[in-house]
């Protein structure tokens, strides 16, 4: 009897602890069988980049980059043709693959290519930075190759493929969209200009942006410079901005560097900059 009495008495406390966990599986998910896969879409980390001679019956091959996302990511080209800047671009018919075959009809332009990148979640597109200019032969490629100073020849913009050492990628304009950084800052955009040579632009050179102290806002992946030597970012604020009640300035180190050339090495070009921060 007495038992069966102590049974009883348990009985209420069995089922708050039943009903309780029922309560914490309906807001966390159930534990012990596993958490579901974390899903993303592709995001590009590295742009495409294309290696290969921009002459006359040379091929060209595309190298998708580097991109993260949920597994597995599958690549998608479209070969494109550009003015000498790398603008006006049009897309060349049937040209789909990871190579490409220059014809007469590039002489005098630049080519890019148009990576679509695509998983379960999603599709994103990426493209590279454009060639040099298509020329007949190596004797006469426009513009003339490095001279021992590692500039081109030359006036105008340039092309970050074109450099070599001891040329330094030079940071040399930036701007921040809004300015001043307010406390109502949720997105930032900022642009960052880059130069070499005695400030000729530099075309597809990666440039990469963080905020000091960390966490402020997010470091986002690298992007390339247009042909007007301008690259711009996006950042996110984070859970560390602002980092002081006082805060006046928003310190940004920012790295330019030459596809394919090692992060500490090569041409890179590296500097800290800061932007106005208004809090009150």
């Amino acid at each position: 009897m007495y038992e069966r009495l102590a049974l009883r008495r348990r009985w209420p406390v069995a089922l708050l602890i039943a009903a309780s966990s029922i309560a914490i599986a309906a807001v966390f998910g159930t534990v012990g069988i596993g958490n579901a896969a974390t899903k993303e879409q592709p995001k590009n980390t590295k742009p495409p980049t294309i290696s290969g001679t921009a002459q006359l019956n040379q091929t060209l091959t595309a190298d998708p980059g580097t991109w993260t996302g949920t597994q597995p990511i599958t690549f998608s080209y479209q070969w494109r043709r550009c003015d000498k800047q790398g603008n006006n671009c049009s897309n060349i018919g049937g040209e789909t693959g990871k190579s490409y075959d220059i014809r007469t009809q590039d002489l005098d332009h630049t080519l890019r290519v148009h990576v679509t990148a695509k998983n379960s979640d999603g599709t994103e597109r990426q493209d590279s930075a454009q060639t040099n200019v298509v020329a007949k032969s190596a004797t006469n490629t426009n513009p003339a190759p490095p001279t021992s100073n590692g500039c081109p020849s030359g006036t105008g913009p340039v092309s970050v493929s074109q450099l070599t050492s001891p040329v330094v990628l030079q940071i040399d304009g930036q701007s921040s969209d809004p300015s001043p950084i307010t406390t109502s800052t949720s997105d930032l955009t900022l642009r960052v200009h880059i130069s070499a040579c005695s400030g000729r632009s530099v075309s597809g050179a990666l440039v990469e942006t963080t905020a000091v102290p960390f966490n402020q806002f997010s470091v986002p992946p690298e992007q390339a410079t247009g042909s007007d030597g301008w690259a711009t970012l996006q950042l996110h604020r984070g859970r560390f901005f602002p980092a002081s009640p006082r805060q006046q300035i928003l310190a940004v180190f920012i790295r330019a560097r030459k596809p394919g050339d090692p992060i500490l090495a090569g041409i890179a070009g590296r500097r800290l900059v800061s932007f106005p921060v208004r809090l009150h």
